[in-house]
Order: C-alpha cells, then sequence, then structure tokens
C-alpha cells in the first residue's frame, strides 16, 4: 500500500494521514471550498476539491471519491469517523473498484449498523442484552403492552443510527404514545428509517467502551475500556481511560464479551463494543461502532498503541504483531472534546473565526485538530474544533494536568468547551469518580462559569489595587511583580 486516500477532513483527516507518513505511505485529501485552506490539505502530498461546502455535495460524494482514487492510482480510502465511514455501499463500491476499504467488511457493518440486527448477532454468543423488545414495533396499544410488561421507565430507540437521535425516555403509559411518534418521525427524518423498538431504561448507566482490534487471520485482541459517561444530549463531551470503576476481573470479563460480539459478526480491523453499567455493576450491550472512535486517543496513550497504523496493516492482510497478554494499561488518560459550543446556553453551537488560537504545550498534552488561527469555524459540519488529551502517571495526575490544559488553551472568537472541561475536572463527583451518563442534568451549573470569571475578576482587581497604592509615583511595578489576565478568561473576552 503505497497511497491512501482519506476520505474524511479536519482532524482525524490530518490524524491519520500522520501515521500513513510515518508508515512511508504517500496521502491524498479531498475537500470542500469551505475547507480550501484547511491543515489536512496542506500536509497531504496531494489534495483534490470535491465541491461545495455542503456535506451532500463533497465529502458523501461516495463515486466522485472512488473516481478520484482511480485517477490517482490510489492503494487504499481511510473513512475517519462520520461522512462515509460506516456506509455499507460505498465499502462495497471501494472494493469493487479494486481499492482497498481500511475497515471492516460491508457485511460486518451492516449486521452492527443496525441495532436490532446487532443485538440478534449477539444473542448467539449469550451476550449480556438490555430487556426489551425482539425487533421492531409499529403498533402502538401492543408497544404500550410491552412497556407495561418491562416495567417504567423504558426507552424508544431508532433501529438505525445513533448520536441520540430518534431516542425518547418515557416515564409512564400516558406519554408513550406522543414519544413513541416523536422518535418515528425523528429516526425518518435523521436516519430514513422509521424503525423503533423498546429497552428497559437503565436509571443510572455508566457508558463503558471496549476497543477491539482484529485481524484477517483469526486474532482478535482488546485494548481495554473507555469511560465516556460525560455527555450532553447523549453524546460524548469527557472521556477517559480506564475507567475508575471497573475491577480488573470486570475489565476482562467485559473485554471477552466485546471480542464475543466483534466474532458473532467477522469482525475485521479496528471497533468498539459499547456496553451500559447499571449500579450493581451489571453491564449490557449497546451497540457496536464499526470504525475509528473519536476517543481513540486516550486508548492511544494508555497502551502505546498506534490504533490507524493498525487498521493499515490489517487492511494489507499482516496479523497483529502482540497478543492479549502483551498488553497493559500504562498509566492514565483523559479527553474533553473542544467544540465550538456555549455551555452557558445548552451548549449551543457557535461559528465565527479564530481569533486567536493558541495551544498548550507541555509534557502529558496531546491536541489533535485541524484548524489554524484565522480559520472560520463552518456551519456545515460537527462543531468541533480539536480533541484535548493529557496524560499522566494516575488519573489524578492526568486530570490536574488537564485543568492547566484547559487554562493554557487560548481560543478567541469562538464560544468553547474549555470552561465546561475545566468545571468537570474540578468537580468532587467527577474527582470521586462517582458519576453516570445525567452528570449534566445532575450536577452542572451554567451560572457557576459565570461565577469563576467574576472569582477572577476581583482578584485581578485586587492586585492591580495593590500595585497602584503600593507604586505611587514610580510608574513601574517593583521587580518580580507582575499581573496576567487567565488564558481561561482570554479565551471568552478576546
Amino acid at each position: 500500500m503505497k497511497k491512501i486516500l482519506v476520505a474524511n477532513r479536519g482532524e482525524i483527516a490530518l490524524r491519520v494521514m500522520k501515521s500513513a507518513r510515518e508508515m512511508g505511505i504517500q496521502t491524498v485529501a479531498v475537500y470542500s471550498e469551505a475547507d480550501r485552506n484547511s491543515p489536512h490539505v496542506k500536509y497531504a502530498d496531494e489534495a483534490v476539491l470535491l465541491g461545495p461546502p455542503p456535506s451532500n455535495q463533497s465529502y458523501l460524494l461516495a463515486d466522485k471519491i472512488i473516481e478520484v482514487c482511480k485517477e490517482l492510482e490510489v492503494d487504499g480510502i481511510h473513512p475517519g469517523y462520520g461522512f462515509l465511514s460506516e456506509n455499507a455501499e460505498f465499502a462495497d463500491k471501494v472494493e469493487k473498484a479494486g481499492i482497498t476499504f481500511i475497515g471492516p467488511s460491508s457485511d460486518s457493518m451492516r449486521i452492527m449498523g443496525d441495532k436490532l440486527s446487532a443485538k440478534e448477532a449477539a444473542k448467539k454468543f449469550d451476550i449480556p442484552l438490555v430487556p426489551g423488545t425482539e425487533g421492531a414495533i409499529t403498533d402502538v396499544e401492543a408497544a404500550k403492552k410491552i412497556s407495561k410488561e418491562i416495567g417504567f421507565p423504558i426507552l424508544i430507540k431508532a433501529s438505525a443510527g445513533g448520536g441520540g437521535k430518534g431516542m425518547r425516555i418515557v416515564h409512564d403509559a400516558s406519554e408513550f404514545e406522543e414519544q413513541m411518534k416523536l422518535a418515528v418521525s425523528e429516526a425518518k427524518s435523521a436516519f430514513g428509517n422509521g424503525a423503533v423498538f423498546i429497552e428497559k431504561y437503565v436509571t443510572s448507566p455508566r457508558h463503558i467502551e471496549i476497543q477491539v482490534l482484529c485481524d484477517k487471520h483469526g486474532n482478535q485482541v482488546h485494548l481495554f475500556e473507555r469511560e465516556c459517561s460525560i455527555q450532553r444530549r447523549h453524546q460524548k463531551v469527557v472521556e477517559e481511560a480506564p475507567s475508575s470503576v471497573l475491577t480488573p476481573e470486570l475489565r476482562e470479563k467485559m473485554g471477552q464479551t466485546a471480542l464475543d460480539v466483534a466474532r458473532s459478526c467477522d469482525y475485521i480491523g479496528a471497533g468498539t463494543v459499547e456496553f451500559i453499567l447499571d449500579e450493581k455493576m451489571n453491564y449490557y450491550f449497546l451497540e457496536m461502532n464499526t470504525r475509528l472512535q473519536v476517543e481513540h486517543p486516550v486508548t492511544e496513550m494508555i497502551t502505546n498503541v498506534d490504533l490507524v497504523k493498525e487498521q493499515i496493516r490489517v487492511a494489507r492482510n499482516e496479523k497483529l504483531s502482540f497478543s492479549q497478554d502483551d498488553l497493559e494499561i500504562l498509566g492514565h488518560a483523559i479527553e474533553v472534546r473542544v467544540y465550538a459550543e456555549n455551555a452557558r446556553e445548552n451548549f449551543l453551537p457557535d461559528i465565527g473565526k479564530l481569533k486567536a488560537y493558541q495551544r498548550p504545550h507541555g509534557t502529558g498534552i496531546r491536541v489533535d485538530d485541524g484548524f489554524e488561527e484565522g480559520m472560520d469555524i463552518p456551519i456545515y459540519y460537527d462543531p468541533m474544533i480539536s480533541k484535548l488529551v493529557t496524560y499522566g502517571k494516575d488519573r489524578d495526575e492526568a486530570r490536574l494536568r488537564m485543568i492547566r490544559a484547559c487554562e493554557d488553551y487560548v481560543i478567541s472568537g469562538v464560544e468553547t468547551t474549555l470552561s465546561f472541561g475545566k468545571y468537570v475536572m474540578e468537580h468532587p463527583q467527577f474527582i470521586s469518580g462517582d458519576f453516570d451518563t445525567h452528570f449534566v442534568e445532575k450536577h452542572f451549573e451554567p451560572r457557576s462559569l459565570d461565577y469563576s470569571d467574576q472569582e477572577e475578576e476581583e482578584v485581578a482587581a485586587m492586585v492591580v489595587a495593590y500595585l497602584l497604592e503600593s507604586q505611587k509615583g514610580r510608574g513601574v511595578a517593583p521587580s518580580g511583580q507582575r499581573t496576567k489576565a487567565s488564558p481561561w478568561k482570554r479565551n471568552r473576552t478576546q
């Protein structure tokens, strides 16, 4: 494999290209008109314009991407995540064109891409499932009856897709009909498929996922877990590895279950098996993501395994170079997704120009991004600016390092989730490890971000008053004394 096209944009495109370059592989970037000046376009050996900014006129043009591959004699396509990464038809077309798809087979995608077929496959291996309906359900009265048998609260979920869309929590029978109609409507709109099913709602769940890696020679390993319970709108914003609650015994048990899920669909490559964990430490299979995950860096940090390189090696038909016994957890890693969102306004997305953009530096800090100072945050795509990752010898060192990194990261021109990330790191529930997927609803108080800013302003005013009083008539501060606005404060005011 001498040349790879990355069918994606931004930070993940750049991330893949860097690993490919280290392997001596040339890269091809594709881009929309909105991303003409993006770092991934400049970094690639070759770059091709796909079309206007909307993704359905650029990054989702499967046939055009394959055409580009043929023209440039590309050997493989890495899809990143999002866009075409879990599109089974695209994977089929890539293979039929004689190009290697760096990911699982289209059959695996189809099985795991639909939650109902994924559950059906999992049953063959006695994988624990949340109590619920066997298949899609459309009869409202029958659904009500099943819900009463399962016991409220229940969850209505779209069979296709994810990201919290087509999902409704129902607390009693009186609201069931309305919530089911809403779930079906949203599922049709988001995924073109209105099929929904019912599950028992686990009231205080933790979201634990296991990274798996499988080659074409029957070798399979799991690379431990990631804790992804800090979420907003059912989407992850803070992840860490390992989880603070898993015992070694439970970790190994969940790891083996994840490998069973991979076996159930003859999985090849890097994938993630997601579980929910209840208060009694019972775990249930949720879904499998048949691609690289946004949060993969935390796994890389604690295992010293480059998952992108492993994806490429597997696609080249190479055997895994390590076994399960070779893997161990080394330290602790935390990731904060830095979104262009206003946490004070229910995480409302923001757009604008990055007037100032300075990454944090230092030991144990990693920033995966695809932006530079002066660039615009476009309205057409996901509002994530970067993934801020910190590593430490233990959880507390990684946490404290993340606080410092959030403070040192200077972004102005748009609102970001940096202040929220710092808030989470300093919250007693996060510090103790005693939290679940309802952290934001239970504990996050947007006003507290303003209180922090007010405290900074008061401290700054006191320092200035002291200096003015002590240096009347001198015009300069005494040697060794200076004032400096907090980078976190600058992030909001510039």
